[in-house]
């Protein structure tokens, strides 16, 4: 590794370190991974080593754009899908369109409805991807909590649901996708296998949760209608949630049909919903108030930080990979364990809790070829475990996840507070699961 390689190991750690202790910092987020973006792609182009031999110092210009667009067009498709799965989400709740499913999730209980929303959160994520669940869960959430202490653990647990829910389906999470897509996992194998790992993962979280919460709910609990619910009828509001979320639902089918980037089909039904509504709106006078939940100003609402802070982290994890130190990182895991997979992708999936899951995946794709049979064929114990370390692993800590890092952005939850009440009960459920799974190879035979 030469210096210069080392040197960018080195800022990308700062950093992170930066981000972890943003409370004691004063400094966002968002602006420390732009800082590590910049600092990593700079530190890459000054190092020959990086570049092929044949590559003249005239050409390490156009080389180094090259690579770098090359992993800006990959994360673009991610900030698409992002922005446009919020202005979905956020449409669909300002228009009322969430009415009717808060009030089925409705109950004095706290207890109750921890479950509920784990239950509901689990089995959505499965079909959306988590991190649109996780905003989907959390606008909900707040229609229903009021009170800041309980909403913390309430969108913890969001988090947590929706990274397991994701972890057990093809189309749940970005990694499962990557596996699904390359033929390293099936449909039928990877839900068959892993749901009962992933449901104990969040089972257990949920019980331990479920004693910080005590008695019925205080307050209101009609809180959040807001006045523009007058301007739709019942049925329009309806309208807009099927549009909304059950375009969502069909982002996946819509994937699989044209084999287009997720992104194109979130922007599909941005298009669609937004139509919708302005049609709704055509007999809406420009002085009412609900005027300001059209889409055109929902969208200067979006929070930029959480985008930025998405550009930040995922472009410097990218200069790592192209750098070949998460590679190198993956290699040394199989060599330290001696081909253990389950120490093997058990450890890459609490590095899934530090950093990006998608390289991660990627690195570990590229470095293990596929075999006709054993651990590593289709359906191998190693493909199946790294599908469910590297999606529930992400939930130990808040930013190891894109659900994780767009909760942690819409209820500002601090890294401190979640790393201290939060990471050690996902632990546990995560060691869970992989004993599940297990039990299920080792004992019952599956």
């Amino acid at each position: 590794m030469s210096t210069l390689t080392l040197t960018i190991v080195v800022v990308f750690i700062i950093g992170y370190l930066c981000i972890a202790l943003e409370t004691l910092t004063k400094v966002n987020k968002a602006a420390v991974a732009l800082l590590m973006l910049v600092a990593c792609w700079t530190l890459y182009m000054f190092d020959p080593g990086n570049f092929p031999a044949e590559i003249t110092a005239d050409g390490i210009a156009a080389y180094a754009s090259s690579v770098i667009e090359g992993h800006l067009g990959s994360t673009a498709t991610t900030l698409f899908f992002l922005m446009g799965a919020m202005t979905i989400v956020e449409m669909v709740d300002q228009n009322g369109g969430f009415n009717f499913v808060r009030d089925m999730m409705k109950t004095k209980s706290k207890k109750a409805l921890l479950w509920r929303i784990t239950i509901l959160t689990f089995f959505l994520s499965a079909i959306l991807d988590n991190m649109t669940t996780a905003i989907v869960m959390v606008m909900i959430l707040r229609k229903l909590i009021d009170d800041r202490k309980d909403r913390l653990i309430y969108a913890s647990l969001i988090i947590i649901a929706a990274n397991s829910g994701g972890a057990f389906s093809p189309i749940g999470d970005v990694t499962t996708i990557m596996l699904w897509n390359k033929g390293l996992i099936t449909a039928a194998g990877v839900i068959k296998e892993l749901f009962i790992p992933s449901l104990i993962s969040i089972a257990i979280p949920a019980y331990i949760l479920s004693f910080s919460l005590k008695g019925n709910i205080a307050g209101n609990t009609e809180l959040g209608v807001e006045t523009v619910h007058n301007d739709f009828t019942d049925g329009q509001r309806k309208a807009v949630f099927w549009l909304g979320v059950g375009g969502l639902i069909f982002v996946p089918i819509f994937k699989s049909i044209t084999h287009l980037p997720p992104f194109v089909g979130i922007l599909l039904v941005l298009g669609v919903l937004w139509t919708a509504t302005e049609l709704f709106y055509r007999n809406v006078h420009e002085d009412n108030s609900g005027m300001q939940k059209r889409v055109t100003n929902i969208i200067s609402r979006i929070d930029m930080g959480t985008i930025l802070f998405f550009l930040g982290i995922l472009m410097a994890v990218s200069c790592l990979q192209e750098i070949g130190v998460l590679a190198a990182l993956g290699e040394g895991l199989n060599v330290a364990f001696d081909g253990n997979h389950y120490l093997v992708t058990g450890l890459i999936g609490v590095l899934s809790s530090i950093i990006d899951n998608v390289p991660l995946v990627a690195g570990c794709m590229g470095m293990y070829p596929m075999a006709a049979v054993g651990d590593m064929a289709q359906d191998g114990i190693f493909w199946q475990l790294l599908a469910y370390c590297a999606g529930v692993g992400g939930s130990m800590l808040i930013i190891g996840s894109a659900a994780g890092v767009v909760v942690m952005g819409l209820e500002k939850i601090t890294f401190g507070w979640y790393m201290k009440r939060i990471s050690w009960i996902a632990f546990i459920g995560y060691i869970a699961g992989i004993l599940a799974y297990w039990v299920e190879k080792a004992v019952i035979g599956l």
